[in-house]
């Protein structure tokens, strides 16, 4: 019995959090990006990975392949010599949640590319689903920069850092 109360209460958490998260996304994002979550990513062969972090967030840890176009300074001309020409090829974008990712991922959508996605609760999603994520040499770690304090709540796996 002592189990079966255990297992309603994880779910339970598990459902408040991913509430909490979908309503922290609904009040600073306008959903004219299409989610993807980390489950679709996974199955994905040929995409373009984005992370619109900072450089400093970007190097402590990111998704393996992914291409830094930071978010403050993001440069739409640089980004676009990163980006192939052909402008239905799959996007996905992320950063720590998803929200400075929806502003990045907009901006491509206005320069005419039609295929990109946000991720569903950015780099913190992909480490919580026990992803691997690495640092600027390449290599596995378990680290992940948080952005700050308060959005460091979301992280429920690796190890917290804050700069």
């Amino acid at each position: 019995m002592k189990k079966l109360a255990f297992f309603f209460l994880l779910i339970s958490l598990n459902s408040f959090s991913q509430k909490n998260l979908e309503q922290l996304l609904k009040k600073f994002n306008t959903e004219n990006v299409p989610y993807i979550s980390v489950t679709d990513l996974q199955k994905e062969t040929e995409v373009v990975l984005l992370d619109t972090r900072e450089p400093v967030e970007f190097e402590v840890s990111h998704i393996k392949n992914a291409i830094c176009v930071g978010y403050d300074f993001f440069n739409l001309e640089k980004a676009l010599k990163e980006l192939p020409q052909n402008k239905n090829t799959k996007i996905v974008v992320y950063c720590s949640l998803g929200i400075r990712s929806e502003d990045i991922a907009e901006q491509l959508q206005k320069a005419g590319y039609t295929n990109v996605f946000n991720l569903y609760g950015g780099i913190f999603e992909w480490k919580n689903q026990n992803n691997t994520v690495v640092n600027k040499q390449n290599n596995p770690t378990e680290k992940v920069h948080t952005f700050n304090k308060e959005w460091s709540k979301w992280l429920h796996k690796g190890e917290k850092i804050y700069e």
